[in-house]
């Protein structure tokens, strides 16, 4: 049987991983892993979540099974972290094993109600987003997204593409802080997308994987809340891998809402689906986010520490605009200042990230995508000088 099998493609930044490692010169720098690092390279726990562990490991009784659906407890919590108040008797939610499982069992369900829908996905997205798509063998679609020559979002090729979109169809978003573009819609962009859902009777799926990274914890949900109010149905797909840091603890949530009538019915279904998948999800990453949200002081210290980390991204973003700037005598990377959230896509070619590659041991994804927490301040200049020199 298995000699039936064929070699698949890598995943490109696995890939990069790998090259990364491989690489014995003591200058090289990594932007291509999309993880959180402080200034010293490293991807810390979070002092709540040190905090909560302690916690746990002192009261913790069992290791039994949780529920199909994950902790009651902790589905509540991020049910009220994303979308606030009002959407309780709405919302069906289970716990999955990260945001990625989140957007395949989202995925799943699509197929198990609408085998017929359309997922129309942003050009460019998530890698992920289409490899899982096609894997499940679901029509998928591409809207417009990003401008390649100002570096920012292309509306009217978001408007025009969505207005295609047939009705049923499902419409992914990137709730903020966009992968891997860094470039975000405004609040009164996203109105005008809701404006062309609502007309085209299309069903919103938000990816939710940065709150907190981008604008600030509350300001980052505000286009989910939004969407969350003004439509019938409603896929959200969350991580606390990035806001909690908790990433190998693989601990997110899929929300779905619906009619209040309906919202047993979607529940139980989205619990059949995680049986078939991985019966129970984790839970280790989910009682301590569940800790945290329900403490004031773990949850007050975790906000500050989220906002520490947000505001680091953003400095580090205004001095490598102010480098590029000045390395290149041109306003041309401006734009770096402007996007929100780990990632930017410079805009340079697959020849020129090979060349910083080879010859400065700068890694970042093919299509020039850097993670912007991977610099620090002895680091930004180099990277601006390279850029500089291999871009012109």
């Amino acid at each position: 049987m298995l000699e039936a099998l064929n070699p698949q493609p890598q995943d490109k930044i696995l890939q990069l991983i790998a090259m990364y490692r491989d690489d014995p010169r003591d200058t090289k720098i990594d932007l291509g892993v999309g993880v959180y690092k402080d200034a010293t390279g490293l991807t810390p726990v979070m002092r709540a979540v040190k905090a909560a562990e302690k916690k746990l490991w002192e009261v913790e009784t069992t290791k039994t099974y949780t529920g199909l659906a994950g902790e009651p407890a902790y589905n509540a919590a991020m049910v009220a972290m994303i979308l606030g108040d009002g959407f309780a008797d709405r919302a069906a939610s289970v716990a999955t094993p990260g945001g990625t499982g989140a957007i395949r069992q989202a995925l799943e369900l699509i197929k198990l109600a609408s085998p017929g829908a359309t997922v129309w996905i942003s050009n460019p997205t998530w890698p992920n987003h289409p490899s899982i798509l096609k894997y499940l063998g679901m029509k998928m679609a591409e809207y417009r997204y990003f401008d390649a020559e100002t570096r920012g979002v292309d509306f009217a090729g978001v408007l025009e593409d969505l207005g295609r979109v047939a009705k049923g169809d499902i419409v992914l978003l990137h709730g903020c802080c966009h992968n891997p573009t860094g470039a975000n819609l405004t609040a009164d962009q996203w109105a005008q997308v809701a404006d062309v859902l609502e007309a085209r009777g299309a069903v919103p799926f938000i990816d939710l994987a940065y709150q907190g990274f981008g604008d600030g914890l509350e300001e980052d949900a505000a286009a989910t809340r939004m969407i969350a109010a003004r439509f019938p149905e409603v896929l959200i797909a969350a991580s606390c891998s990035k806001n909690f840091g908790i990433y190998r603890e693989r601990t997110g949530v899929l929300i779905a809402l619906t009619e209040p009538a309906r919202r047993a019915v979607v529940q139980g279904n989205l619990a059949f689906l995680n049986r078939q998948n991985y019966s129970f999800p984790p839970d280790h990453g989910a009682r301590l986010v569940t800790m945290i949200l329900e403490d004031d002081a773990l949850r007050a210290d975790w906000k500050a520490e989220l906002e520490e980390v947000r505001r680091s991204m953003l400095t580090l973003r205004k001095t490598l605009a102010d480098a590029l700037r000045q390395a290149t005598n041109s306003d041309r990377f401006d734009f770096v200042a402007d996007h929100r959230g780990m990632f930017s896509r410079l805009g340079l070619t697959e020849a020129q990230v090979s060349v910083l590659r080879e010859e400065h041991g700068i890694y970042m994804v093919g299509d020039s995508r850097i993670n912007i927490a991977g610099l620090n301040a002895r680091t930004v200049p180099i990277l601006a000088a390279a850029i500089a020199k291999v871009a012109g």
